[in-house]
C-alpha cells in the first residue's frame, strides 16, 4: 500500500460560479458603467458652473466677497498685520451744515453712504463685502483730525477714538437720531433722522468731521473679531439753524431780498441804505446798476470799498434772470428789455437795434439811454412777455436764436426779414 507523500498538498476543490451569479455580476457592472457615463456629464457641468462663478467673484473688479475663514486667515498671517479692509464715505458733506436739519451728501438730497473697500490690491479701492452683517456707529470727530488733513493717512484706531468729540456739559448728544447703522453687502446709509444738535463754534478749529467705526461684525469664524479701518469725512462747519435764515444764496434769485448778496447783511447799514432808496431785491439792485451805477455806489457810500463792490456785484451777476421780456413803447419806438433793464431789441423810428449797438453815435446812445431810463421809472406799467410761453411769436422772423438765462449772455442774432412786420404783430 503506497502511502501518500506528506509533502504533497491536496488539490483544492475548484468552485465554479454559477451561471446566475455571473450574469448578475455582469448586469451590475454594466448598470454601474451606464450610471457613471450618464452621471459624469451632469457632475462636470455642475462643477464647471461652480468654479466659473467662484472665479468670477474673485476676479471681478467691482466687488470682492470675502469669507470669514479667509478673512481670519489673513488676519492671523502676514506677521499679525490686519486685513486691508476699510470703511469710506462715498460722498462729501457740504462745507456748511445747520443744526436740526438732516445730514445729507454735498448735493443736499442724497443720503450719505458708507462703503467697505479692499485696499490690498495697490491699484485703488475695490468695493468689498462680508458674508455677515456689520454694525457701525457714526460719531463726531474734531475737524483738525487727521493732523495732515489726509483721511487716508497713517492714523490709527487709537488716534481715531481719541479725537471723537462729545457734547458740551449740559447739552444733548451732538448727534440726534439713530447713529447706528447695519452694513450688508458692503454698503450702509445714514439714518433718515440723524442731525446735529449743537454748532461747531466751541471747539478750537470750529469745524467737525463725521466718522464711522465698527462696533460689531457678525459671526466671524471662531468667534474672532474682524479688523476694519474707520471712515472719515471732509471737515465742515455746523451753524445754528437760525443762521440759515441769514445765509446767502448761490446763485441768488431775482426776487431774493438784497441782503442775500455778499457784503450786505440783513438789517445792516448797507441793507438800510438800499431799502430807503427802494432797492429791496436782487432785481432792483441789478436794474439800478444798469441804469445808474454811480447812483447805486453813492447809496452804498464809502463804506463799501471797490473790492467789496466787485465781490457783491459778481455775486449778483450770477443770478438767473429767466425768459421774461418787458415791452416799453411810445409813438416812435418800442423796446424789449430783460428783467434787469438790459435792451434785448429795439425799434426806433423804423430802425432795428440789437442789444449790441456800439455802432450808434453818441447822440443816438444818449437817446437810447433816456428811453431805457424812462422804461425803468415806469417799470410797473410795462407789458410783460414770457418768451417760454409764446413759442409761436419767437419763430416770426427768427426773433432770437436762444434767449439767455443769465444777463451775462447777450443776444446778437437779430431778424432780417421784415422786422417791422414782426413788431407790428406784437
Amino acid at each position: 500500500m503506497i502511502m501518500p507523500n506528506s509533502n504533497q498538498q491536496p488539490n483544492p476543490k475548484r468552485i465554479r460560479p454559477s451561471l446566475a451569479s455571473v450574469i448578475k455580476e455582469v448586469v451590475t457592472m454594466k448598470c454601474l458603467e451606464n450610471f457613471c457615463s450618464d452621471f459624469e456629464p451632469m457632475v462636470r457641468k455642475v462643477v464647471q458652473e461652480e468654479v466659473e462663478n467662484a472665479v468670477r467673484r474673485l476676479c471681478s473688479p467691482s466687488s470682492a466677497m470675502i469669507s470669514s475663514s479667509s478673512l481670519l486667515k489673513t488676519h492671523n498671517s502676514c506677521h499679525g498685520r490686519p486685513p486691508a479692509l476699510s470703511l469710506i464715505f462715498r460722498q462729501k458733506l457740504a462745507v456748511q451744515i445747520f443744526t436740526g436739519t438732516r445730514i445729507l451728501a454735498e448735493d443736499g438730497a442724497t443720503p450719505l453712504e458708507i462703503m467697505l473697500v479692499d485696499t490690498s490690491g495697490g491699484s485703488g479701492l475695490i468695493p468689498a463685502a462680508l458674508p455677515f452683517p456689520v454694525k457701525l456707529e457714526v460719531v463726531v470727530l474734531d475737524g483738525d483730525f487727521p493732523p495732515d488733513g489726509e483721511v487716508a493717512g497713517p492714523w490709527t484706531t487709537h488716534d481715531f477714538n481719541k479725537n471723537v468729540v462729545k457734547e458740551r456739559t449740559g447739552k444733548r448728544p451732538l448727534l440726534a437720531g439713530d447713529s447706528f447703522v447695519s452694513m450688508t453687502d458692503g454698503s450702509a446709509h445714514l439714518s433718515n433722522n440723524i442731525e446735529f444738535t449743537d454748532n461747531s463754534s466751541w471747539i478750537r478749529c470750529r469745524r467737525f468731521r463725521l466718522g464711522a467705526r465698527v462696533v460689531h461684525a457678525g459671526n466671524a469664524a471662531g468667534g474672532q473679531s474682524v479688523n476694519i479701518r474707520e471712515a472719515i469725512t471732509n471737515s465742515f462747519m455746523v451753524k445754528d439753524h437760525r443762521g440759515e435764515l441769514y445765509k446767502k444764496h448761490y446763485p441768488p434769485a431775482l426776487d431774493d431780498d438784497v441782503w442775500r448778496l455778499k457784503n450786505i447783511g440783513k438789517d445792516g447799514k448797507f441793507h438800510k441804505k438800499l431799502a430807503s432808496n427802494g432797492v429791496n431785491t436782487v432785481q432792483h439792485f441789478l436794474q439800478l446798476s444798469e441804469i445808474d451805477c454811480n447812483k447805486l455806489r453813492s447809496i452804498l457810500g464809502g463804506g463799501m470799498s471797490d473790492k467789496m463792490w466787485d465781490v457783491t456785484y459778481k455775486h449778483a451777476s450770477t443770478c438767473e434772470i429767466g425768459n421774461k421780456l418787458y415791452i416799453s413803447q411810445g409813438d416812435n419806438y418800442i423796446l424789449f428789455l430783460n428783467p434787469i433793464c438790459q435792451v434785448v431789441r429795439a425799434n426806433v423810428d423804423g430802425q432795428i437795434f440789437a442789444s449790441a449797438y456800439n455802432h450808434l453815435t453818441i447822440h443816438q446812445k444818449g437817446y437810447m439811454a433816456n428811453l431805457v431810463k424812462n422804461a425803468y421809472q415806469n417799470w410797473s406799467s410795462l407789458q410783460e412777455y414770457d418768451v417760454g410761453h409764446e413759442p409761436a411769436l419767437l419763430t416770426q422772423g427768427e426773433f432770437i436764436d436762444e434767449y439767455p438765462n443769465t444777463h451775462q449772455q447777450t443776444i446778437t442774432r437779430v431778424c432780417t426779414d421784415e422786422p417791422e412786420e414782426f413788431f407790428n404783430r406784437l
